[in-house]
């Protein structure tokens, strides 16, 4: 495995959730495991849609609770097409085996629906992500592609791992990875500047600032103010471009700062040529993992 394997991102203390993950889905008597029984088999996870292969370490950590082993056929990031599919699959189908999990029979079909919904989640994300980040290549956008934080609570380092694997940036992973003011913030505290200096007295020089901005007028106040990164919520098109060029051309000599583009972005419109412009420096999305389609994985017991 390379030393850069992306599972190595992943902090100590995550398997934790694994049990969790069971509690839920498991939380009295298995019905369908006394049936079974616990006779060894083996049994072949199955990928039907095209996508990228990600949430490897999650799927390992719930079999590895179930006492199970499993044998990946694929690297991680992998990306399944219809030529990948076994031997007399329907022409134009996809049916990739991807893994092969051994154990008894009761584990592997306890441990089957977490996985499988872990894996189809993830995958969908890291597809969706990577779609994105071709759109934007193909168009000659040289700026970085992120998500963003409007992801599903307690399911957060699954989305985010996804994305990754994708080849976005996860963006900031939470509300201590970096300082965002937004409306509220601004509301609250009566002025950009005032947030901004707030922010910076409490969070020192080792975490960016992001300031949302509705217009090039708050966008001047916050790089005067000292924002490292500002992002120009909702706006599209030429308007978007011309700020995001009038602001670079204006300050940028003076000050040291991002433009960020946010809301509303979509692979339809990437693809479109809104919002890439070199005066762009990141484009954020939440289109990569809200509402995204699960890639579609099975597992079957062989017989």
């Amino acid at each position: 495995m390379s030393p850069h394997a992306y599972a190595n991102l992943l902090p100590p203390s995550w398997k934790t959730v694994v049990l969790e993950w069971f509690k839920e889905d498991c939380p009295s008597f298995d019905w369908g495991g006394y049936v079974v029984g616990e006779e060894e088999r083996t049994a072949t996870l199955l990928c039907k849609t095209e996508g990228v292969l990600a949430g490897v370490p999650f799927v390992n950590a719930v079999f590895e609770e179930m006492q199970c082993s499993i044998t990946w056929n694929f690297d991680e990031g992998y990306f399944f097409t219809a030529k990948d599919s076994m031997p007399g699959t329907p022409e134009g189908r996809v049916k990739v085996a991807v893994a092969h999990v051994r154990g008894p029979t009761r584990n592997l079909l306890l441990g089957e629906r977490v996985a499988l919904n872990t894996l189809a989640r993830c995958s969908g994300i890291a597809t969706s992500s990577r779609r994105m980040l071709n759109a934007a290549r193909a168009a000659h956008y040289r700026g970085i592609v992120a998500g963003t934080r409007k992801t599903t609570p307690g399911f957060r380092l699954v989305e985010k791992y996804g994305m990754i694997v994708g080849g976005v940036d996860a963006h900031r992973y939470d509300l201590s990875s970096m300082v965002m003011l937004k409306d509220n913030h601004v509301w609250s505290t009566g002025s950009i500047t005032n947030a901004v200096e707030a922010a910076r007295r409490a969070a020192g020089f080792s975490l960016r600032i992001d300031v949302e901005v509705q217009s090039k007028a708050e966008a001047e106040e916050a790089i005067r103010a000292g924002a490292d990164v500002v992002m120009l919520d909702n706006m599209t098109g030429d308007e978007l471009v011309a700020c995001a060029r009038s602001l670079k051309s204006e300050l940028g000599d003076a000050h040291r700062f991002l433009l960020e583009s946010s809301g509303g972005i979509t692979l339809a419109n990437l693809e479109q040529g809104a919002h890439l412009d070199d005066a762009i420096d990141i484009i954020s999305t939440s289109a990569i993992h809200q509402s995204t389609q699960h890639v579609d994985f099975s597992l079957k017991i062989d017989h």
